[in-house]
């Protein structure tokens, strides 16, 4: 491709809008254009990296034995209402009326629809396993579009559906997705891991996200350093201290903290470690008021919190209705003078009622739910119920009944333990492009998918799901792979494999010849080319090839045809290399992975 027939809409300056590395310069490289918030054109050149993202999930796809079909984005309100979805995805669901008033959605995701065709076209057992994949638009009317391509409203998806009668197929169909996934991202050139993750609004009970690894990412992911467990953070178990709680070696004593609510506040002013403070959260969720416990420097993991009955949909207490379950305001709140209040059952009994019956949390005063590691500790500091105090010396089993829930509650922390007892937490930060599920029934059950099995009954299917952000797959790549002169694509990935740049072809014949006869045959050795033939001086040549990341530059001169060399320099060389001519096909045999391939 000479650029005299595809444009270069490259940009100097850095978009004002554009507030991450990868926006900044899909913008500048002329890849994409935006028409509104979250709503971009891509243009030729990152289209072509786009389609090469396409090709490869496809391959992989196909190579799993899945089956490319092409759903409708536009999908009819009856589906997701059977499924109960209408009304709980909320408001990233785009819902508008035809001109019969009839109400549809622009899909965000396809489980309905995919579910439907199965429940109509496949009968039997013997039809299982299958799985179905489109690579489509979807449409999410995210609050705040950012980041460009990397969370807009409408997206490209890679979205697959597996049906099956039994989970250990499901579960066959699961590990080969995990491994095509990994091939993918392999292939793409990029740096990432699979984690164990929240199933979140998809739903289902067992996923993985894939992450590609990148200081500007949204996520952070949690890794042993010593072994292979990774986790959202999210989901990261935050292991059992080993040692036992000691026993207590104080007598607990209020002590005054006055304007002291934080724990830092009062670490710092009674002059202890803030390990050994303990802060209260009082919450509110279906099942009344709570009040959690956790280690002075740990926080709340919401996700773990809204697993436990009566708080999957919580919110933080007011100031009203702390002052009515605890006789106090905010930040002198504590266990402390809790006794009469904890007139309650058992830690396992309690949680078995209100498992059966989330309603029961309405008739305890409160719930105490305790983190593991507050467990653990002793003659610790924590709110007295008082303000301007706090209490030191505290010990749960000896101030306090036993009549607290205790649970993983808290998001995990560099130094961690592993959980798997293999070395230590690290944290890194991810940019999800991929996830996968294992839905089981959920939406089979309410939708109705059945197949007759071996004894002729109807058996309820169970489905996988799995999904790659395509559009988001090219944004991760530049967020991992740029410096300051642009961006450096992976070769499988780039636009164009070779940049050929000769230095001003327009006034010499004699270059311009050799110029088009070397285009030819490195076109014809199977090699993208783009040939910049624009009157331009090399360093705005240079740098135009340096912005949009073409992985491998070609230049000639008429002072190379002379010498009967030419000059090489990968995108990421920090020097240039001269060779002879006759010698050009055979060095970028060994240096250009046109098609980066698995064995």
């Amino acid at each position: 491709m000479r650029t005299s027939r595809f444009p270069l809409l490259t940009v100097k300056e850095t978009p004002a809008d554009a507030d991450t590395v990868s926006h900044q310069l899909m913008l500048r490289a002329g890849l994409i254009r935006r028409l509104a918030a979250g709503l971009y054109t891509w243009l030729p050149l990152g289209l072509r990296t786009l389609h090469k993202v396409e090709t490869i999930v496809r391959e992989e796809m196909n190579r799993t034995g899945a089956l490319e079909l092409l759903m409708p984005a536009v999908q009819p309100a009856e589906l997701w209402q059977e499924s109960g979805r209408w009304g709980k995805y909320g408001p990233e669901l785009l819902r508008f009326k035809d001109r019969n008033q009839r109400e549809y959605c622009f899909g965000p995701t396809h489980e309905e629809v995919i579910t439907d065709v199965v429940r109509r076209e496949i009968r039997s057992y013997k039809q299982l396993p299958l799985t179905f994949y489109q690579i489509q638009t979807k449409f999410r009317d995210e609050i705040r579009p950012r980041f460009g391509v990397m969370r807009a409203r409408e997206f490209l998806m890679k979205d697959a559906y597996s049906f099956h009668v039994s989970q250990a197929s499901l579960q066959e169909t699961y590990d080969a997705m995990y491994t095509a996934y990994s091939r993918i991202f392999t292939r793409c050139g990029l740096k990432f891991r699979a984690v164990r993750a929240d199933s979140g609004a998809i739903g289902g009970n067992f996923s993985h996200e894939f992450h590609v690894l990148a200081d500007s990412g949204e996520d952070a992911i949690a890794f042993s350093d010593q072994s292979g467990y990774a986790a959202n953070i999210e989901m990261a178990e935050a292991a059992v201290p080993p040692a036992p709680r000691p026993a207590p070696a104080e007598n607990c004593m209020k002590v005054a903290t006055p304007d002291k609510k934080t724990c830092e506040e009062v670490a710092a002013f009674l002059k202890i470690p803030l390990q050994k403070t303990v802060k209260a959260v009082a919450v509110m969720g279906a099942g009344g008021f709570g009040l959690l416990l956790l280690r002075g420097d740990h926080e709340v993991n919401e996700t773990k919190l809204k697993k436990i009955p009566g708080f999957d949909n919580y919110r933080l207490a007011n100031e009203a209705e702390i002052q009515q379950h605890l006789g106090c305001r905010a930040g002198y709140i504590g266990p402390a003078g809790l006794k009469a209040f904890l007139d309650i059952q058992s830690n396992t009994t309690l949680y078995k009622r209100l498992t059966q019956d989330p309603a029961v949390g309405r008739l305890e005063p409160f719930r105490l739910i305790i983190d593991r590691s507050v467990e653990q500790m002793a003659d610790f500091v924590c709110g007295a119920n008082e303000p301007g105090y706090h209490c030191r010396g505290f010990n749960l089993e000896r101030d306090i009944e036993k009549g607290y829930i205790v649970a993983d509650i808290r998001r995990v922390v560099e130094g961690d333990p592993s959980p798997d007892g293999k070395g230590m937490l690290k944290i890194a930060r991810g940019i999800e492009v991929g996830h996968i599920f294992q839905l089981g029934s959920l939406y089979s059950e309410k939708l109705k998918a059945t197949v007759l099995d071996e004894q002729g009954r109807d058996a309820t299917l169970i489905m996988g799901c799995y999904g790659i952000g395509v559009t988001r797959v090219v944004a991760a790549a530049i967020e991992q792979n740029n410096d300051v002169r642009g961006i450096i694509w992976p070769d499988a990935i780039a636009p164009f494999h070779i940049a050929l740049l000769p230095l001003n072809m327009h006034k010499s014949e004699k270059l311009r010849n050799a110029a088009e006869d070397l285009y030819r045959e490195l076109m014809d050795a199977g090699y993208e080319v783009l040939m910049d033939d624009r009157e331009l001086r090399p360093g705005p040549m240079f740098a135009d090839a340096e912005l949009i990341g073409i992985p491998h530059r070609v230049v000639i001169s008429e002072r190379s045809l002379d010498a009967g060399s030419v000059e090489y320099k990968g995108r990421l060389d920090a020097d240039k290399t001269d060779l002879p001519r006759t010698e050009l096909l055979a060095f970028l045999k060994q240096r250009v992975q046109a098609t980066t391939q698995l064995g």
